[in-house]
């Protein structure tokens, strides 16, 4: 059978546009479908305006410190609707940019919601049906709301970045990191943040030491973080929102915010009725080379709600083209991910918690907390924390966790040398980099405590 490409990709975020480029590149013949804007949840709704919003944020700490230091320093408001038009030209350029890059590389672009047909048909929204030797799904997420009475007026992280103006006060249900992280970023701009969480501690499933500490800087910065407390009611009125919380508060904000969790984008695709196996929260079913149940239809990133980073996206996207295109079968390694979070401070983490690590064998914990000399100096009482989990019997490192200004940077580094499976005593054997918070990491010379 001819079939009208060799690929045709359905989502045009950063996995799905590396995957159509490499192959469109290697000479197949690749076409690509995106029903809204190029590249997808990290640049448009995501990674890209979240860090720029964190960057604006933070200016109020550096004014305060700049005059610890001695300079003379006059800040005026923060003009939001000046940022956010940058902010939003920049998405712009950065769309040109990925449209570019998949021209430049061969591959035919449809502005257009598509769903798969068949094993190898994809339906345009004109109607039109384009077939194609192999099908790669990479639509991403999409936010969760809860079903409670008024919910569609309320916001997520999708239109956050397109206020209008800032809120005085916004309440943010959650307390998974894009809760968290957009709790630090609006404090930080002057909104009076209420977070509400459920759980008995925010950023569940990370390090609990960690998490510990940056619960307890975000309420000393100025958060209202309510633990172990949900909303039971809210209604939309004329001055904001009236909503009604399980600690018994009653109380007006002028915005809510869900952070609830994010779910694949597969309703409506036709997946299951041509094979594909969903799962429970609508992910697609692949195995360890972004393969369906399906032969000739793959998937990456959100969308398989496996490891929901951008840069595992294309990884896997690069993977699954070594695989189809070029002969030589690739799986992804999801093992040992470094990660960023980006709250204030920030949290960088790869590996075992803790508490995974304990359970799983015998290990020793080098952590130390302190004031950096930065802050020290400056008169604030913010702290770091460095933490290394430590396999008693290989003396691998089995985890790295850094709360700290700057821990993304560090953790990436440090992330390399925890893949090679570095020991305890290869980073006892590192000279230290004085004075600097990260020298921590390679000083730390007794455990704190065995486990």
């Amino acid at each position: 059978m001819a079939f009208d490409y060799d690929l045709f990709v359905i989502g045009g975020g950063s996995g799905g546009v590396r995957a159509a480029r490499v192959a469109a590149q290697g000479g197949a013949r690749v076409a690509l479908a995106e029903e809204d804007r190029y590249g997808g949840t990290c640049v448009q709704r995501g990674c890209v305006p979240k860090k720029l919003m964190v960057f604006a944020s933070e200016y109020p700490g550096y004014m305060s410190d700049a005059q610890a230091y001695g300079w003379t320093v006059h800040a005026g408001g923060f003009d939001w609707p000046g940022f956010r038009d940058k902010m939003l030209s920049e998405l712009d350029r950065l769309e040109g940019v990925y449209r570019r890059l998949l021209s430049n590389s061969g591959v035919e672009t449809f502005d257009s919601r598509a769903v798969v047909a068949d094993a190898h048909s994809v339906r345009l929204a004109s109607g039109e049906t384009k077939t194609a030797k192999h099908i790669l799904i990479a639509t991403g997420g999409w936010p969760v709301t809860p079903d409670i009475q008024d919910a569609e007026h309320a916001l997520t992280s999708n239109e956050i970045f397109h206020l209008e103006t800032l809120p005085k006060s916004l309440l943010i249900i959650g307390g998974g990191y894009i809760a968290c992280e957009f709790a630090c970023i609006l404090n930080g701009l002057g909104v009076q943040v209420t977070q509400y969480y459920r759980g008995a501690q925010i950023l569940r499933g990370f390090d609990e030491e960690a998490r510990g500490l940056i619960s307890e800087e975000m309420i000393r910065n100025g958060v209202d973080l309510h633990l172990g407390c949900n909303i039971i009611e809210m209604e939309k009125q004329e001055k904001g929102f009236r909503v009604k919380a399980t600690n018994g508060d009653e109380r007006m904000f002028d915005q809510v915010m869900f952070a609830t969790g994010r779910n694949p984008n597969t309703a409506g695709m036709g997946l299951e009725e041509v094979g594909v196996k969903l799962g429970r929260k609508g992910e697609i079913e692949v195995d360890a080379y972004s393969q369906t149940a399906v032969p000739s239809i793959y998937a990456i990133g959100d969308v398989t709600d496996r490891a929901n980073l951008t840069p595992v996206a294309i990884r896997e996207g690069m993977a699954f083209v070594e695989t189809v295109f070029n002969g030589n079968p690739t799986p992804v390694d999801h093992d040992l991910i470094p990660t960023a979070i980006f709250t204030q401070p920030e949290f960088g983490t790869i590996g075992m918690s803790e508490e995974a690590a304990r359970d799983q064998e015998p290990v020793d914990i080098y952590c130390t907390s302190f004031k950096p000399m930065r802050e020290s100096f400056a008169g604030r009482e913010d702290r770091v924390l460095m933490k290394l989990i430590v396999s008693k019997e290989s003396r691998r490192i089995l985890g790295c966790h850094i709360v700290a200004p700057g821990a993304g940077e560090m953790i990436q580094l440090a992330g390399i040398a925890i893949k090679m499976g570095a020991t305890k005593e290869d980073f006892d054997r590192t000279v230290a980099v004085h004075p600097t918070m990260s020298e921590e990491i390679v000083t730390m010379r007794e455990p704190v405590r065995s486990a």
